[in-house]
């Protein structure tokens, strides 16, 4: 491909297997002038794996401020930049989102290079409904901003998506437990590594597992969305396999108008109220 001068290139770098780089970032980390990467050491065996020989230089959260604009600088002189994280897609739970606010503000061209990501990764293999999903990141580590989040998640009826080091895992799934009750969840880790795993049970048997099971490794948790009031649902009160139609009957039953049986059928079937409404039509058409 040819690489525009003055341009920011977001690649996406594999997760776990190495393999899973695409040909286009491949092809974009070997030509660029200069690779700015969350850590050097770490990349350095991605690009000798691929024969690369461009220089790197270490963007990263203590520096990100100073460096972004280190970075613009060298973009606007005309250089072109591969911005990568340690894994995944940069920007997502990491400084990137910093250059790129800063690029967008500086008129300097950004490009993004799709590829893997641990949260889309885990979602699709967690069993959990995919349509709508909330993406935490990672929690706050102590105090009054870490239990305001979690509160925050109580009524959040999307699937929710959580990034978690080993060592803290412990505390956050009892303090999930303890605010969203015994939700669904999905435990991944190592994944598309050899030993991948995804764990699918409720929180209250992960915490069990997990007080005598030594949590290693980096986790992302899948946990299920808010379903209302025990009784209250549609899949609760047993009418999960209920038609459109059927559920939107329910709801009005209860003395939704027919816009807000809309709205809540949409929350139930994990789409949006376009789709609600598109398939009512097509019902009476």
């Amino acid at each position: 491909m040819d690489i525009e001068p003055g341009t920011l290139y977001l690649c996406a770098t594999p997760i776990g297997n190495l393999e899973d780089i695409t040909e286009r970032v491949r092809e974009t980390l070997g030509q660029v002038d200069l690779i700015a990467a969350e850590d050097t050491r770490n990349s350095m065996k991605l690009l000798t794996r691929f024969d690369i020989h461009v220089p790197m230089t270490s963007y990263h959260k203590f520096n990100q401020y100073d460096k972004a604009e280190e970075l613009i600088g060298r973009l606007k002189e005309g250089k072109s930049i591969a911005l990568i994280s340690d894994a995944g897609t940069p920007g997502i739970s990491d400084p990137g989102e910093v250059l790129v606010k800063r690029c967008v503000e500086e008129g300097v061209k950004v490009s993004a290079l799709p590829g893997a990501s641990a949260a889309i990764t885990a979602l699709i293999l967690s069993g959990l409904p995919g349509g709508r999903f909330a993406f935490e990141g990672f929690l706050p580590r102590e105090g009054k901003d870490r239990k305001t989040r979690i509160k925050e998640l109580e009524n959040e009826k999307r699937t929710i998506i959580i990034y978690e080091a080993p060592h803290r895992l412990r505390k956050t799934l009892k303090e999930l437990f303890e605010v969203l009750g015994d939700r669904k969840i999905a435990l991944c880790r190592e994944l598309t590594k050899k030993h991948e795993e995804v764990l699918r049970m409720g929180l209250g048997a992960a915490l069990d597992l997990y007080s005598e099971k030594e949590p290693k490794g980096e986790y992302v948790l899948v946990v299920e969305g808010y379903s209302g009031p025990a009784g209250d649902t549609a899949d609760s009160a047993g009418m999960g396999l209920l038609t459109i139609a059927e559920l939107m009957q329910h709801y009005m039953d209860k003395g939704l108008s027919k816009k807000e049986a809309m709205r809540a059928v949409a929350l139930d079937r994990g789409v949006s109220r376009r789709d609600i409404y598109r398939e009512l039509l097509e019902k009476d058409g």
